[in-house]
């Protein structure tokens, strides 16, 4: 999709009275005159989506740099931009995307199967034909690049999908990626669950470090709580889950890996 449609498709979701009261006031406005006169393509066309959405220079990104560099893990609450959050929630309850969810599976290439011995939650992949997937395109996107700025990953390509669990759902101790198979680099996880309760249940839990050293680090989520960790140096799981639980959960990717759906 060029850019400019792109754009004009963002902000016409954007607009829609759904979520226009997310968006930034001072954006809404000068859209809206832009509109007004005629002249909303050429201001599109020249303003970077990243900036106009509020993404550029997180200071997410920023700690999330200083984490993985230090411990190879780093979990922030509230750190989803408000537009984007929007975008993405309404995303979460279209037709678009309720419809095409599916049992996810385990193992890769041929050795893929769906196993409910070992999880048992719902997927939809997300692409960036959407509103909503244009967006979080552009937010990982910002944070690709600085972390290849800053710890020279080498992150190539990123994929992502949402994630559903339901009452009793979950997904046994594993990696996200084999040493050495040089694939899925750096792992990441946004929580999409509001006014979750303790007694909900479906925490991860990250396991940091090897034998008697291991810790288990556990992470309600929380809407807004964004995880990441380095890919295939720490095995998490999901404890069962007491409420519908919601996510996305993306990777970064080296030159050369296979996306494998």
């Amino acid at each position: 999709m060029p850019r400019a449609q792109l754009y004009l498709y963002l902000l016409t979701t954007y607009f829609s009275k759904r979520i226009a009261s997310s968006v930034p006031m001072n954006v809404r406005m000068e859209v809206q005159v832009a509109a007004r006169h005629g002249i909303l393509a050429s201001f599109i066309v020249g303003t970077r989506l990243s900036t106009l959405l509020g993404f550029e220079n997180h200071p997410t990104f920023g700690t999330l740099v200083q984490d993985i560099s230090a411990k190879g893990y780093s979990v922030q609450e509230n750190v989803l931009p408000l537009a984007l959050g929007a975008l993405i929630m309404a995303e979460l309850q279209s037709e678009n995307v309720t419809s095409r969810f599916k049992k996810a599976g385990v193992g890769r290439h041929k050795d893929f199967h769906v196993n409910e011995l070992i999880r048992t939650d719902t997927i939809s992949w997300i692409d960036g034909d959407t509103a909503a997937g244009a967006a979080w395109g552009v937010w990982t996107g910002e944070m690709q690049v600085l972390l290849n700025e800053q710890l020279f990953l080498g992150l190539f390509t990123f994929e992502s999908h949402f994630a559903h669990y339901g009452k009793g759902d979950f997904y046994l101790t594993h990696h996200d990626a084999f040493k050495g198979e040089g694939n899925r680099r750096l792992s990441i996880v946004m929580y999409l669950n509001p006014n979750w309760l303790a007694a909900d249940a479906g925490e991860l839990v990250l396991h940091v470090g090897v034998g008697e050293a291991e810790v288990a680090i556990k992470v309600a989520p929380k809407f807004g709580t964004l995880v990441a960790f380095l890919s295939e140096d720490i095995p998490h799981e999901v404890l069962v889950t007491e409420a519908d639980r919601f996510s996305i959960a993306g990777w970064f990717r080296v030159n050369g890996s296979h996306v494998i759906l």
